[in-house]
């Protein structure tokens, strides 16, 4: 699966996003190889599913019409999505990479994979649930066949490069007037690209910046970013062309305490004819046109930011509401196959801290330069925020952060509140102590539990680990690993060499409500069925041993 790329999210935690294990967030391509010794066994079927007598997953029996059979079967599709339709490629696959932990107590029994026509067969492994480690990410799953490919947009046949970022030459005209940035309440002009042909999302940073109101910009002193991964190489002949996209601000009345309110929204546009382009690093990528106005949609919204701010302590005892956001977002090809990749934003609107105590109601307009066949997707996210001191030390203190967020179709999503579809895990701990005590934990193979949040039947579950570091004496926090879980799950033993002993971490648990999406079949295409809700809870810091 793509993660969505919004530019908003694009700092260095999150560019860990890309480059997944079999197309999953957060993860390393390559497969995890500073594993602690896992007990080997000639003859596995003895996990008994339960860890320190407990049950793995209370409510993860095995599903009545899963196969009885003791193989599992694991492939590594791609799918490729385009105006003209899907195209599937089976990914080649490494055994090393992958590998079967079928819970045994307190530990685990390894089963190693044979590599076979179309994927990766395992043999040996009990009914019941197991872990599936496919990289740096473990799937808690019983289901005998899973599928760990992802959804791309663009051409099957793309090559990409292997570079994020170009200069580009830059010539626009008939642009709006370049509005100056002011603050994220009063954001100014900025420009994103995408392709309809290729996978690529980005933007366009012009370092000798126009002045306010130019409505021109002739540049050679400008880079691309992609926020999509490496950019792809550009041919003329199979039709590749590139959308330019001008968002500019527009007036969202007033903030509670008198202070002016905007948001940015896609008001020209324009589509660069097909063209040959290799990105090397050193080449400019030429970026011209005459942007033209594109068609203009409203929509109302009330916002009942009031029910996300209440979740705050379920997100942790000592979080306080921090960030409320709301995009939309183009679903390139429409929404048949779900919300596939990322093409930029349509609109844009951050609030400051401190307004969660009223509901936000407006009506907003938005530009939409894509075809009527392109569908629209709403994002509402508000985050918390939570004060940690750095065990090393120093005091040195470091923000640790989740998230509600609740995205759906933009119609359905504006149709009735906006408001929390599912809260927070409650009672997370680590080993039976909450997860809000700072600590050394006992080993580097802890159990996190949890309880099922108070609102929302939740499809699955994401743990995902954040390892603190202090390069240069400035904190920072870059995705680790990650684990996935059925929505039944409880609880989940960090497998052994999971993370590096001697580190400094934090955990988040969201709970996942998504009805098409299947957690234990297709990990990887997390995020693409809609509606799709999640809320997290966070851990303060903890090291291990």
């Amino acid at each position: 699966m793509q993660m969505r790329h919004l530019s908003f999210l694009l700092a260095p935690v999150c560019a860990t996003w890309l480059g997944c294990a079999g197309g999953e967030p957060g993860t390393s391509p390559s497969p995890d190889t500073g594993q602690s010794p896992v007990k080997n066994s000639d003859n596995p079927n003895t996990g008994d599913g339960t860890w320190m007598g407990e049950p793995l997953a209370e409510g993860c029996a095995p599903d009545g019409g899963t196969p009885t059979g003791d193989t599992v079967f694991v492939t590594n599709t791609t799918r490729f999505i385009t105006a003209t339709g899907v195209v599937e490629r089976s990914e080649p696959m490494s055994t090393g990479a992958y590998e079967v932990l079928v819970p045994n107590g307190a530990t685990f029994t390894r089963i190693l994979g044979t590599a076979t026509d179309g994927g990766i067969q395992f043999t040996g492994v009990p009914s019941g649930p197991y872990y599936l480690r496919a990289g740096t990410t473990h799937v808690v799953t019983d289901e005998r066949h899973v599928d760990v490919g992802n959804n791309r947009l663009g051409r099957a046949d793309t090559v990409f490069s292997e570079i994020y970022e170009t200069p580009v030459q830059v010539n626009l005209v008939n642009l709006a007037p370049w509005a100056p940035w002011q603050g994220s309440s009063l954001p100014g002009s900025s420009l994103q690209v995408a392709s309809r042909q290729v996978d690529l999302y980005g933007g366009v940073d012009v370092f000798d910046m126009p002045y306010e109101g130019h409505t021109n910009i002739v540049s050679a002193n400008a880079n691309l970013w992609s926020g999509t991964g490496f950019i792809p190489v550009f041919e003329a002949d199979k039709g590749d062309r590139l959308v330019v996209n001008q968002l500019s601000p527009m007036d969202a009345g007033t903030l509670p305490d008198g202070g002016a309110l905007a948001y940015t929204t896609v008001v020209r546009s324009v589509e660069m004819g097909a063209f040959d382009f290799t990105p090397d690093g050193v080449t400019s990528l030429p970026i011209t046109g005459v942007m033209q106005p594109v068609r203009m949609g409203e929509f109302p919204i009330e916002w009942r930011l009031p029910r996300y701010a209440a979740l705050a302590t379920d997100v942790h005892p000592s979080a306080t509401p921090s960030i409320p956001s709301f995009y939309v977002t183009p679903a390139a090809h429409g929404l048949q196959h779900g919300w596939v990749g990322y093409s930029g934003e349509l609109l844009s609107l951050q609030l400051p801290r401190g307004v969660s105590t009223q509901d936000f109601t407006r009506r907003l307009t938005y530009g939409n330069p894509y075809p009527s066949s392109w569908d629209m997707v709403a994002m509402a996210q508000h985050s918390f925020r939570t004060l940690q001191t750095i065990p090393d030390g120093t005091g040195t203190a470091f923000y640790v952060t989740g998230s509600v967020v609740t995205y759906d179709r933009l119609d359905n999503l504006v149709a009735g509140p906006v408001e929390p579809r599912v809260s927070p895990p409650r009672e997370l701990s680590i080993d039976g102590v909450p997860a809000s005590v700072p600590r050394e934990v006992g080993s580097a193979s802890p159990v996190i539990s949890w309880r099922a949040p108070s609102l929302g039947s939740p499809s699955a579950y994401q743990v995902s680990f954040y390892r603190v570091e202090s390069p240069d004496g400035f904190p920072t926090a870059g995705i680790y690993r990650r684990l996935y879980a059925p929505g039944s799950a409880t609880q989940v033993r960090v497998p052994p060499g999971t993370l590096a002993p001697g580190g400094t971490y934090f955990v988040r648990v969201a709970a996942v409500v998504s009805p098409g999406y299947d957690v234990e079949r297709k990990p990887f295409v997390f995020g693409e069925p809609l509606p799709f809700y999640y809320a997290e809870a966070v851990s303060s810091l903890f090291t291990t041993p």
